[in-house]
């Protein structure tokens, strides 16, 4: 990280064994370390000339590594009340110390496997149920609701989790537009134009953005 000069960072993830949300997380064999991916085809695409996350300068909120200069920014957008701390890896950026298509990269030479195994929200007890002696399974009758009943619960607690999630991003983007509002003196140099998007919350949980007007990507 030093040696590359990099103020923030996090080590790539073994894609063969990784549950992998965002492609430039992972871990590139070649190299030691890399700050921006290249994605031609679907949504979200990154080029050449893209300037911003999550084409380059971002990392994933997982296992941040931060410089202390870094991280002394980075301590101020931590909200106490947010538990999820969405919108934060939007914005690490700004605390790079400079380019953060420079400054921020992702390392391939160390390593991490991301098991995504859901730390909120329960779990699929049915599982479990499933793996007990033939002495402790209740009657037939039963049976059939006691192992699904777990597994709908764990499922309406991830709903949940998720819609807090979005529910505390918007909460984030409002705090950081009020503070970019009140400091007359601040000038963003990210600034990009904006997007006019409507959303909603599927059936389970997620949220869908439909673009009304595209403009060029970060």
């Amino acid at each position: 990280m030093e040696d590359e000069g990099l103020e923030i960072s996090q080590p790539g993830l073994d894609s063969n064994k990784s549950e992998v949300h965002h492609r430039i997380t992972v871990r590139s064999p070649r190299s030691r370390v890399h700050r921006r991916i290249y994605k031609l085809r679907g949504s979200g695409r990154c080029y050449e000339n893209s300037t911003g996350p999550p084409c380059t300068g971002w990392v994933e909120m997982m296992a941040p590594v931060f410089s202390r200069v870094a991280w002394r920014c980075a301590w101020y957008m931590i909200q106490n009340d947010l538990v999820h701390a969405w919108g934060v890896d939007m914005k690490l950026g700004y605390c790079a110390q400079g380019d953060r298509s420079k400054k921020v990269g992702v390392i391939d030479s160390e390593y991490i496997v991301h098991k995504g195994i859901p730390s909120l929200g329960g779990s699929d007890d049915s599982k479990t149920m499933l793996a007990t002696p033939d002495a402790h399974i209740p009657p037939k009758s039963s049976f059939s609701s006691s192992i699904t009943a777990p597994a709908e619960s764990a499922f309406s607690e991830r709903a949940e989790v998720r819609r807090q999630s979005y529910s505390e991003l918007d909460i984030f983007k409002r705090r950081w537009a009020k503070a970019v509002s009140e400091d007359k003196c601040w000038v963003d140099p990210y600034s990009q134009p904006v997007h006019n998007t409507v959303s909603k919350f599927n059936s389970t949980g997620e949220k869908e953005l439909g673009v009304k007007k595209n403009t060029s990507n970060s």
